[in-house]
Formats: structure tokens, C-alpha cells, sequence
């Protein structure tokens, strides 16, 4: 049987490159070797593409902040014409036959990348353009979710001119939040750049280092409760997993980047969460609602939180969730009955029978 070659793009030059990596790890080890000849390209922080070995991506471990792609790497480079015609140090390579992009954050979970396999006309995993730019910034993001009646905790967009030209006024449209409150930048994720401040002392300090990676930010309120985590999958007719909780431990107070990535002892996940029946459906039916209203594809993994009162508010929805070891998107699934490599199988096949359902339409 002939195996379709798999290109995976990891890296990137978002805050998250180092995440990516691991994540690409992951998705390279559960690939079915009988299935699929993968090609690992990886994207360094100044946006050149390089073939990677198999050997250095499953020795990345361990604290993300260590790793490092092969800088020496030959450049390959992706034609946008249809085909998509893949060249290595000029010379052309075999086809891709699908592409499974690992690339969070900026310029690589925002549509961007997205809109180039287009162009190339490659299937590729997860969402389309609109879709992971929606589900990129935050800000849209939450306002399309409460105009479709989808619970979301109060915020302010704030923009980073105006924090410039006139900080004080920035900081007390956040303040009428109330305290304490996080602050984030709006195309971000794994907890980069976030802040919990517990007071106006605190605020500016917090907002100068949410603008440091994006010119728009958030203030959300705190919502007190239990964090939640629950996994879609599917395009036209998507399933939801069991959910899964965050406990936090971390000195951070939150689910920070520490929290996840360098802490071992920094959370522990509960799968599944301590529901009812009744929160448990009432969790999968708002997961696959998120996911329809942003115009998921593929695979998402969608963060609540549970109040003491019971109300369930969307966090936010991940169009490519963390794909590590420890991450919840596999581990929701694999605890839901659909392994890894199975899960991954999955993926593809959605993508591949996405593009042939796009292939039909007239143009």
C-alpha cells in the first residue's frame, strides 16, 4: 500500500514555538507508520522553512523553553499554486499529500498559514481561513459567541495606541472589570503573556506585557470556579469528548504557562471531571456549539469555567490545541475511547475528505 506523505509544520515565529515542537512530537509518534510517510517541517522564529530529522524532534522533551530546531537544516520551500509544489534547496521533493500544521499561536493558527495551503490547494488538518482567525483572536472570538447566546465572562478590548497615548484611561475601562482580573493578549496562547492582577497597582505593569506581543489585549473579569476542558471533533457533524478539569497549583494562582509546561507538580488534570450527567451534556452541547458558531474543522479543544452557581461560561476555543504528551485534547479523546494514533488517523481523514468535498463545488 502506497503511504501518503504527511507534512507536518511545527515551530513557527509565534511565542508558542517552542509548545509547537512538543506537540509535533506527539503527532509524529502516532502517526501510523504503515499509513503515512511524514515530512517534518519546521519553521524557525524568522519564518524559513527547513526539513527537520525525525531523530532531533523525538528527542524534544522536557522543558519547552530548551528546545531549539536545527538551525544547519536544508530550507524547503512550499510553491502557492495548485499542487503545491515542495522544494528543497531548489531541487524538487515528492509531493505532500496533506498537511497537519502543529503551529500555535501568530502566523500559524490564525488562517494565515491556513490560507496558504489553500492556495496550494492541500488538504491540511483543522480549521479553514475564517475559522482560525475567529478562533485566533480573542476578542472576535467572544463577541461572536455572546451574539449566538453562548455564555462568555465580561471584558474589554483594549488597543495598544491608545495604552501609548493615554495609559491611565486604558487601565481604569479595564479597572471597571473589577478585582482581581487577567489581562492577555488577543492572538495568543498557552498562557503567554497572561497576568492575573489583583489590584490597580498592578495594571499597568500587566497591560505593557500583554501589548509587548500583540497591539490589541484583553481584560477578562476573574470568574471564580472550576476550570473545565472539553475536545470536538468532526467538521459537518462534530462529536464532543468527556470533559476533563484543570486543578491548578501553581504558585501563579492560574493555569499559566509555568503551570503547564515547566511545573511538573504545576496542575493536575481530572479526567474525567467530577460532573453529573446533566453538566456533563450540558458541557458537550455548548463544546459543539462553540465549535459550529467559530466555524471549527477538524479539531478544537474548547475552556470553560463552572461557577459555584453551576453557570457555564466559554473561556475560549483552540483550533490547534496542544498536541504534547501531557496535553488535554488527546488525553479527553483517549479517555473518551479514541487513542492517539486513532485519533490522529481520524484527523486526516477529515482533512483529505474536506478538500474532496471543496473539489466538488463549482467554483
Amino acid at each position: 500500500m502506497t503511504r501518503l506523505r504527511v507534512g507536518i509544520l511545527f515551530g513557527g515565529k509565534s511565542a508558542e514555538h517552542e509548545v509547537s515542537i512538543l506537540s509535533a512530537r506527539n503527532v509524529l509518534l502516532a502517526l501510523d507508520p504503515d499509513r503515512y510517510e511524514p515530512v517534518l517541517i519546521g519553521l524557525d522564529r524568522t519564518g524559513r522553512w527547513q526539513l527537520q530529522s525525525a531523530e532531533l524532534l523525538l528527542a524534544a522533551r522536557g522543558d519547552p523553553r530548551l528546545l531549539r530546531l536545527d538551525a544547519g537544516a536544508p530550507s524547503v520551500a512550499l510553491e502557492p499554486r495548485p499542487g503545491g509544489a515542495l522544494t528543497s534547496s531548489g531541487v524538487p521533493a515528492p509531493p505532500l499529500d496533506v498537511v497537519f500544521p502543529v503551529l500555535h499561536g501568530p502566523m500559524g493558527e490564525d488562517g494565515t498559514v491556513q490560507g496558504l495551503l489553500e492556495l496550494c490547494d492541500l488538504p491540511y488538518v483543522g480549521a479553514g481561513v475564517l475559522g482560525s482567525a475567529v478562533g485566533m483572536d480573542k476578542d472576535v472570538m467572544k463577541r461572536l459567541l455572546a451574539q449566538a447566546g453562548i455564555p462568555v465572562a465580561r471584558f474589554r478590548t483594549l488597543r495598544k495606541v491608545d495604552f501609548e497615548r493615554d495609559p491611565a484611561t486604558v487601565c481604569r475601562r479595564a479597572a471597571e472589570l473589577g478585582f482581581p482580573l487577567f489581562t492577555k493578549p488577543a492572538n495568543l496562547g498557552s498562557s503567554v503573556g497572561v497576568c492575573r492582577v489583583a489590584g490597580a497597582a498592578g495594571l499597568e505593569a500587566a497591560l505593557a506585557k500583554a501589548f509587548a506581543f500583540d497591539v490589541k489585549a484583553l481584560a477578562e473579569e476573574s470568574v471564580p470556579g472550576r476550570e473545565i476542558e472539553c475536545s470536538v471533533l468532526g467538521d459537518e457533524d462534530p462529536i464532543a469528548s468527556i470533559p476533563g478539569e484543570i486543578v491548578v497549583r501553581h504558585g501563579d494562582g492560574f493555569y499559566s504557562y509555568d503551570a503547564k509546561y515547566v511545573d511538573e507538580s504545576g496542575a493536575e488534570l481530572h479526567i474525567p471531571a467530577q460532573l453529573d450527567g446533566a453538566q456533563v451534556a450540558a458541557v458537550q452541547g455548548l463544546a459543539v456549539g462553540a465549535f459550529q458558531t467559530l466555524e471549527g474543522s477538524g479539531m478544537a479543544r474548547v475552556d470553560f469555567f463552572l461557577r459555584p452557581d453551576g453557570e457555564l461560561v466559554v473561556n475560549e476555543l483552540n483550533t490547534i490545541p496542544g498536541f504534547t504528551a501531557i496535553s488535554m485534547y488527546p488525553k479527553l479523546w483517549e479517555a473518551s475511547g479514541i487513542p492517539v494514533r486513532e485519533l490522529v488517523t481520524r484527523l486526516i481523514d477529515l482533512a483529505l475528505a474536506r478538500k474532496a468535498q471543496r473539489r466538488a463545488l463549482r467554483m
